[in-house]
């Protein structure tokens, strides 16, 4: 008998994340939603899953998050963290308040999570964490800078973390998306990319559902440019 298998996204309201958890249940995942409007909750429904309303910023709401799943389920088996938008500002403009906000949008809505969830992991012997981070974390852009530094440092905290649960079965990815639609879509940033267009959402939900699936059993501590060309030289 197959075991089901439950994938747990933050930020999973809209763009990115809503896109990835509809990939998720596609697949045949049971789903866990959290987002901060409520579209999350509303959307897990609508795919047979369960969801809160609550920010990745809260331990508390994340806590909840993770307990409803495991007495629903009992088990975990993907995580997908995914994000909202931090300060953005020229770089000796962005004060010490939004450099603090920054950290907890791009890269402690994947720390605590992460410590919620590893325990689970661990007792199954298994597991997949994926965040969805940014194109530009290795060639930063002053239009995105909270964004780059922080995603910078999830790298090194991804690298971290990979190594030290590899041996357990628990693995860690980045995907990193260049210009998506879920953004506003300029000529300029679309003649930028090699591919002249946007990804899409979906694109990135299927790059998502790869790195949980058995046939990226093998895949850990990696980030994957998911941009059509945009960092090519990096």
């Amino acid at each position: 008998m197959s075991v089901e298998k439950i994938a747990v996204i933050t930020a999973g309201g809209s763009g990115m994340g809503a896109a990835a958890a509809k990939r998720l249940a596609a697949d045949g995942f049971k789903v866990a939603i959290l987002s901060s409007s409520g579209k999350g909750e509303e959307l897990a429904k609508t795919l047979g899953g369960v969801g809160v309303t609550g920010s990745n910023q809260s331990n508390d709401d994340l806590r909840k998050l993770v307990d409803l799943a495991i007495s629903t389920w009992g088990r975990i088996d993907v995580l997908v963290n995914s994000a909202g938008h931090g300060p953005r500002a020229p770089i000796l403009d962005i004060s010490d308040e939004d450099w603090h906000r920054g950290m907890e949008v791009y890269l402690l809505n994947v720390i605590r999570p992460t410590r919620l969830v590893t325990p689970h992991m661990q007792k199954q012997k298994a597991g997949s964490i994926i965040n969805i981070s940014t194109a530009w974390a290795f060639e930063p852009s002053p239009m995105f800078p909270t964004s780059a530094v922080f995603r910078a440092g999830l790298a090194s905290f991804t690298k971290i973390f990979a190594e030290t649960y590899a041996a357990e079965n628990i693995r860690m990815n980045n995907v990193l998306p260049g210009w998506i639609d879920s953004l506003p879509a300029t000529e300029e940033r679309r003649d930028s990319v090699p591919m002249k267009r946007y990804g899409t959402s979906e694109e990135i939900a299927a790059t998502v559902a790869f790195l949980a699936s058995s046939g990226a059993a093998y895949m850990t501590g990696q980030n994957i440019r998911v941009d059509g060309g945009l960092t090519r030289s990096v």
